[in-house]
């Protein structure tokens, strides 16, 4: 790479004359680019989403998103407006005078960010001069077939076209941030460099292109990190060129991110670069806060489960509802990199578990993950017409039970309890019991999967034998299509289901973060996650006792599968033997670590690498201590010091322990104290300001 290598973080020291004057704060723009802006193609988006609002309300108008013009997207999402900063309007004129459409105006999220886009099409006929002009400053050649990567090198060629254009009116001051997301967006970042342009640089990887491609391929991957023959493992993969891009990208910007540690090692390996800022993924939990409502919310929306599960059931419905665990696990269909594999060898040990020890709790699983299907179950379907039907008949005899009893009471005489019902109620009573009789078994799947033979998580279901049986504490539903409250089956979003579950489940082998059980954590919901994802990693390092607040994490790095395995069940098992007590105080204490993933928190973590950023790219304005990611001294949520959060067999000080035990230890859980202790346990953003010439800050100042 010999752009990577040519372009030292030191070069451009000498092309930067700052002017004597001071420069405020409010002169510095902020510009994130990515293809994801205002067009959804994956957690990018959710990302981006998600940010907008805390990075507008750090810069107020100097906040802007670039990202491609698709019309369908914009025409629901963006309000068009003109450019308030005349400098960005100049050079978006600059560019429409050449033939270039470029829009802009408010994307209509929270935050309501400023947003630049290029159309793409109009620009596709400089595509050919573009190609040479970045096969000269890179050696990377994007082949004709390459749709996607074609389109990258145009959307950043418009991008460093406009940069420069803007750069340009500021007379080199250190006027501008660029801050790039994913390999799409890096060849504007290359060619801004290339070009020497006073922007400070940012690239952010949320996953490699090859780490991605290597585990979707059930590789050894984490075992083989610094075995893997890198161009030779992506020229096999035919994306040998966007790995170029990507890795160019990496070196030539002057503050390489990632969004998780697990990541950056990943990174380390594969693009010979350790990032400079973990940048761990937010949300925005004004979304998803439901204030003290929340475990309201859980009892109503696990009624309306425990609605679908009678129809599902009927017939097979030999098992206390109230003793009924929902677990699921939702997400791409991704049966080993998601961790369905593990998930169902799990639960088979945990039937056998639940089963020998004669439990009297069920656990009913659900995988929302959507696959290529024919239609609803006719089965399916028929569970919850009868379960209707036997709903409308218990109405009609108590209306008509209750009539007769409210007479005999005006008339001051206590009914006789066997005459009050007919020879006809009885009848319909007995015919609606007939009909709940089936001769099969509930079904496993709630739709007709097309080429279900070869379905993985069905033939792993055959393997295993869950095929909810009378005798199985564990039932398995497969729901291959997203949640959707007009589904005539679970009428349910997906927040919604979320909040009825009692437990999500993602064992993944590769998650660059895991969004799914952080909206888990903010909904007060627990999960299992794994130290192979982000959002595990993150909960290590913040969370001094995981388990206890609700997050269980697999060692997925460091054990071998089965014992991986064998951990993920001790943890199921151990959730199904605690009491509802002890279930209402675990999600008291998972819903206060929202706290923690709130963007407001997190975006130190951006704020950080876009103040490293200046520093590195303007020394003489910038200075600031040139260590590792802010620190998190006081960000660590302690053990709690009240009842164990997850009781098992293994706990028990005595062989005789009894729920009178439970209810003592539940003396000591005071909720409104350890709500004050994670408060305390929270530090707030810190800020930097701009620093007028010769008025450097020392180091350690910018320490958070």
């Amino acid at each position: 790479m010999p752009l990577a290598r040519s372009l030292s973080m030191t070069s451009l020291n000498g092309l930067l004359q700052c002017e004597d004057e001071d420069l405020p704060v409010e002169d510095l723009l902020l510009f994130e680019i990515s293809w994801e802006v205002t067009n959804k193609v994956g957690g990018i988006y959710t990302v981006i989403q998600t940010k907008a609002k805390t990075t507008a309300d750090e810069w107020g108008e100097n906040y802007f998103l670039i990202g491609p013009y698709f019309e369908q997207n914009v025409k629901t999402q963006v309000e068009f407006s003109e450019p308030p900063n005349p400098a960005v309007k100049k050079a978006m004129d600059t560019m429409k005078s050449q033939g270039c459409q470029v829009f802009f105006g408010r994307w209509l999220i929270e935050g309501s960010p400023y947003v630049l886009l290029f159309d793409i099409g109009s620009a596709a006929w400089n595509l050919d001069k573009w190609k040479g002009e970045f096969w000269e400053v890179s050696n990377i050649g994007i082949p004709f077939h390459d749709r996607e990567a074609n389109d990258a090198v145009i959307f950043g060629s418009l991008t460093a076209w406009f940069l420069k254009e803007l750069s340009c009116q500021f007379d080199d001051k250190p006027n501008i941030i660029a801050h790039f997301h994913e390999w799409q967006a890096g060849v504007g970042l290359i060619l801004s460099r290339s070009q020497k342009l006073p922007v400070a640089t940012i690239f952010t990887t949320h996953a490699t292109l090859l780490g991605r491609y290597l585990c979707a391929a059930n590789i050894d991957f984490y075992n083989n990190l610094d075995q893997f023959d890198i161009d030779k493992e992506a020229g096999e993969r035919q994306i040998y060129h966007r790995y170029c891009m990507e890795r160019a990208s990496v070196h030539c910007a002057h503050v390489f991110t990632t969004v998780s540690q697990i990541t950056a090692t990943e990174a380390e390996h594969m693009l010979k670069k350790s990032p400079d800022v973990v940048t761990p993924n937010g949300l925005n939990i004004k979304k998803f806060s439901a204030m003290h409502e929340f475990q309201n919310l859980h009892s109503m929306y696990k009624a309306r489960i425990q609605e679908f599960i009678r129809g599902h059931f009927y017939g097979h419905l030999d098992f206390d509802l109230d003793k009924t665990l929902f677990f699921f696990i939702a997400g791409r269909y991704e049966f080993s990199n998601k961790g369905a594999d593990m998930f169902l060898e799990a639960l088979s040990r945990l039937n056998f578990l639940l089963r020998v020890h004669k439990s009297d709790v069920t656990v009913i699983v659900f995988f929302i993950m959507p696959a290529k299907t024919n239609n609803f179950n006719v089965e399916t379907l028929k569970g919850q017409a009868v379960r209707k039907q036997l709903w409308d008949t218990a109405q009609s005899v108590k209306e008509k039970f209750g009539r007769k009893l409210y007479n005999a009471l005006l008339k001051g005489e206590i009914p006789d309890l066997n005459k009050i019902l007919d020879r006809d109620d009885i009848s319909i009573m007995k015919r609606a019991i007939f009909s709940t009789q089936r001769h099969s078994l509930p079904p496993v799947t709630t739709h007709n999967m097309i080429d279900d033979s070869n379905d993985p998580i069905l033939n792993t279901i055959r393997r295993i034998g869950l095929f909810n049986n009378r005798t199985d504490r564990v039932k398995v539903i497969l729901h291959p299509e997203f949640l959707s409250s007009t589904s005539p089956l679970l009428p349910l979003d997906y927040e919604e289901f979320v909040r009825g579950c009692h437990l999500g489940v993602f064992p993944s082998y590769y998650e660059p973060w895991g969004y799914t059980p952080a909206e888990c954590t903010v909904m007060g919901i627990p999960s299992v996650t794994t130290n192979l994802s982000g959002f595990g990693c993150f909960m290590q390092e913040h969370v001094a006792d995981p388990e206890a607040y609700g997050i269980y994490i697999v060692d997925r790095r460091f054990r071998s599968p089965d014992e991986s395995c064998n951990q993920l069940t001790q943890f199921l098992y151990g959730f199904c033997q605690q009491n509802r007590r002890q279930r209402i105080i675990q999600r008291n204490r998972t819903e206060r670590l929202s706290d923690l993933l709130d963007w407001k928190y997190l975006g130190r973590y951006y704020m950080h690498a876009r103040h490293l950023a200046l520093s590195r790219t303007f020394p003489d304005k910038f200075e600031m201590e040139p260590s590792a990611p802010p620190k998190t001294e006081g960000f660590r949520f302690p053990r709690p010091s009240s009842v164990p959060p997850s009781p098992s067999v293994s706990q028990h000080s005595s062989p005789h322990h009894s729920e009178a035990e439970d209810e003592d230890e539940d003396e000591r859980y005071d909720e409104d104290e350890e709500a004050e202790r994670d408060r305390q346990n929270i530090k707030s953003p810190f800020s930097l300001g701009a620093l007028p010439q010769g008025k450097k800050k020392q180091h350690g100042e910018y320490r958070n």
